[in-house]
């Protein structure tokens, strides 16, 4: 009996760009699937055809998982990677948002130059994925669902059966040729929303609405159009509002776009920064605080992100850990983490301090008398008068000697300050967190 998935794979590959393939292969039936299918066009095998496992470690068995994966690769004569990644769920994402981060950041990395990889994701994913996005309140880029190919890494990432194939005829390959798979136990856990949607709500769509998938990937297949269409209008207002190094965006600026212009320009902009991007109530409050009075510095934040509106300007980064400030340390000029991901060094990585001077956290009330200043200054007057970010002023290193406040990271330095560092023949130099 044959089955439609070979002839699928087959005219996809006389299509697509020459170039070595690799698949995402996690060991459950639809990337099994996959690669077995693929294993047997010689158009693939001709192209280095090979498996990428990530191990996410989530799961009791996820060892004796990837030496499945080991073994029915070798059963097909083929290389199989093995991958183990460390989900990190501090940020707040959740489990299933934390593990597809690591999933896709160890495909980035492990992919290689010209490399294509190929994902299972089939049709009934992407009805899952539109649905998962409309209840999120996404807008045209969301509901277009996953794209079919888009850049990854070294490489490309491309889902061959997005459009094709459904879910049960993979099902049905898988028993046809009597392919082992995992049955990972979290893939019918309905506390989360993938599968709520996929054993709860598809059904019952299905059972009322027929055509229920067909609907919903057209509507994806419109929403993507106009999408692509808007996407040249937000590139060029994005790049009239970002600064040089791509750190912040222009408030005003991006508040006077139109709303489908100003949500994808934004997430577009946090995406490139390695950020998670807000929802709609988030985008609203950003949108509100965009208008907060001069003094001011508003910060939104969400799991993976926060958001600074400081200056006229939106400035994003990752969440941070409460700073200790009373932490302290002895330095003589050798390279020292700072509390909040920061370094304090001398410019002169061979430079060192006749003698080790404190460094410490701002507590609140300190003051300088900087180098050739007819006054003492206090630091909350400086930090505002040299413009540093709120979000860096905690975790700004100050220089002591004997309990004398002689240097501010390499903003200020008092005429001690200045005796020391020359006579050391160097100057300090401050890296701020991110």
């Amino acid at each position: 009996m044959s089955h439609p998935l070979p002839a699928l794979l087959s005219e996809a590959l006389g299509k697509a760009p020459p170039g070595p393939l690799c698949v995402a292969y996690s060991g459950g039936p639809d990337s099994t699937a996959l690669l077995h299918a693929l294993a047997q066009l010689p158009a693939a095998r001709t192209r280095g055809l090979r498996a990428l496992h990530v191990d996410h470690g989530l799961h009791a068995d996820s060892a004796a998982w990837a030496e499945h994966c080991r073994r029915f690769c070798a059963g097909l004569d083929l290389p199989c990677e093995m991958v183990r990644v460390q989900v990190e769920t501090h940020r707040g994402e959740g489990m299933e948002a934390a593990a597809r981060d690591a999933r896709y950041a160890a495909f980035a990395a492990h992919l290689r130059a010209g490399e294509t990889l190929l994902l299972a994701h089939h049709r009934d994913d992407q009805a899952e994925t539109v649905l998962l996005k409309l209840l999120r309140g996404a807008g045209p880029e969301g509901l277009g669902g996953m794209r079919g190919r888009r850049p990854l890494g070294r490489g490309e990432l491309w889902r061959p059966l997005l459009d094709g194939i459904a879910r049960e005829p993979l099902r049905d390959y898988v028993a046809l040729h009597g392919l082992p798979c995992i049955d990972d136990p979290a893939n019918a856990d309905t506390r989360l929303a993938r599968n709520q949607l996929r054993h709860e709500i598809l059904p019952r769509l299905a059972a009322h609405w027929p055509q229920a998938v067909d609907s919903i990937l057209h509507s994806a297949t419109l929403s993507r159009a106009a999408a692509d269409a808007l996407r040249g209008q937000w590139l060029a207002a994005f790049d009239a509002l970002r600064d040089e190094d791509n750190r912040s965006l222009d408030a005003a600026g991006w508040l006077a776009l139109a709303p489908a212009l100003r949500g994808p320009l934004l997430d577009h902009w946090l995406h490139a920064r390695g950020l998670a991007a807000p929802t709609t109530a988030q985008r609203a409050q950003i949108e509100r605080q965009c208008t907060a009075r001069p003094g001011q510095s508003p910060c939104i934040r969400w799991p993976g992100t926060e958001l600074h509106v400081w200056k006229g300007r939106l400035w994003a980064r990752p969440p941070q850990p409460a700073v200790d400030s009373s932490w302290q340390a002895s330095w003589r000029g050798e390279p020292l983490a700072l509390p909040g991901g920061g370094q304090l060094a001398l410019r002169d990585e061979r430079a060192r301090l006749s003698a080790p001077l404190t460094v410490r956290l701002r507590q609140g009330g300190e003051r300088i008398k900087p180098d050739g200043d007819a006054h003492t200054r206090e630091l909350r007057d400086l930090f505002q008068q040299a413009a540093l970010p709120p979000w860096q002023r905690a975790t700004c290193p100050l220089l002591y000697e004997n309990g004398q406040l002689v240097a501010v990271a390499d903003r200020w330095a008092s005429a001690r300050g200045r005796q020391l560092f020359g006579n050391a023949g160097s100057r300090t130099a401050w890296r701020p967190g991110p």
